[in-house]
């Protein structure tokens, strides 16, 4: 489960969670406003060493300045005989000039047996404001503790890998990869340091597929607190000089967002590659 929570949180496809109490629909919420919304759907396929582990749906709503998105996902190694790893995520906030600003971020999720966990994050003011967990562990006395001022001004997961890359050049725009990403997951703080390593063209893998420009960013991971000095999984990943995102422009809009994850883990690299994007709504256009 930790490996799955590390992969995930990098790949910011991280923490996949559902049933968000509370939380407005995608499609009741901007039924009622009389703005037109966009929404982009990506699918990803992901792989750990020669493991095949299985997708992950997200789908991205905008209305304004607002954002909802969620996603879900099963992942599996031998049809769950090894490995089983369910659940869905959600988040909301608005998206402004400086970057997002989440309200809300939620992760549930099952190992495929008894085991589950909810983890629910609020945000108000430019940080966080609530965390809560089921069930709620006492924290290991070796884990590195997360202060307050750490939690200021942080993005959960999803924001920070799929809003916060943009540019008006919809031919692959180097200049993206130039940002460091303050995430919090509810357990670890991290950043996530961007750099440009080149452009390359992606050549289409499927009808659904992506055709384009990608701008391939090197990603240094620096932990921050709430891990463990000994996790070898945090070792590991942050002294590696191979963490790589594809970012592609999604045609339409100003977005740049990933189009290919890769990472180390203690049991071979994982990835996470693009499948199908598609972009509707307001402005509607093509992923082509």
């Amino acid at each position: 489960m930790r490996v799955a929570r590390q992969f995930l949180s990098i790949a910011g496809v991280a923490a996949l969670s559902w049933g968000i109490s509370g939380s407005a629909s995608l499609d009741g919420a901007y039924a009622e406003s009389g703005v037109a919304a966009s929404q982009i759907v990506a699918v990803y396929q992901v792989k750990i060493g020669n493991f095949n582990l299985g997708q992950f749906r997200l789908t991205t709503v905008l209305r304004g300045d607002a954002y909802e998105m969620r996603g879900e996902g099963r992942f599996s190694i031998l049809d769950g005989l090894v490995y089983e790893w369910r659940g869905t995520t959600a988040g909301t906030g608005r998206v402004t000039d400086a970057g997002p600003e989440p309200a809300m971020y939620a992760l549930n999720f099952s190992n495929g047996g008894s085991k589950t966990e909810q983890l629910r994050m609020l945000f108000g003011g430019g940080s966080v404001t609530e965390v809560s967990m089921v069930p709620n562990k006492r924290p290991n006395p070796r884990t590195i503790p997360v202060t307050k001022e750490q939690l200021e001004g942080v993005l959960d997961p999803m924001s920070g890998a799929f809003l916060t890359a943009r540019s008006v050049n919809p031919n692959g725009d180097p200049k993206v990869c130039n940002q460091t990403l303050p995430v919090f997951d509810g357990l670890q703080r991290f950043d996530l340091v961007l750099k440009p390593k080149r452009t390359v063209r992606v050549q289409r893998q499927g009808a659904a597929g992506y055709a384009g420009p990608a701008v391939i960013c090197h990603v240094r991971f620096i932990p921050i607190s709430g891990y463990q000095p000994d996790n070898p999984g945090i070792k590991l990943m942050s002294k590696s000089n191979e963490i790589e995102v594809w970012l592609i422009p999604v045609r339409g809009t100003s977005m740049y967002v990933p189009y290919r994850i890769i990472l180390p883990t203690p049991i071979g690299y994982g990835s996470a590659v693009v499948t199908s994007i598609q972009v509707g709504g307001a402005r509607r256009a093509s992923a082509d």
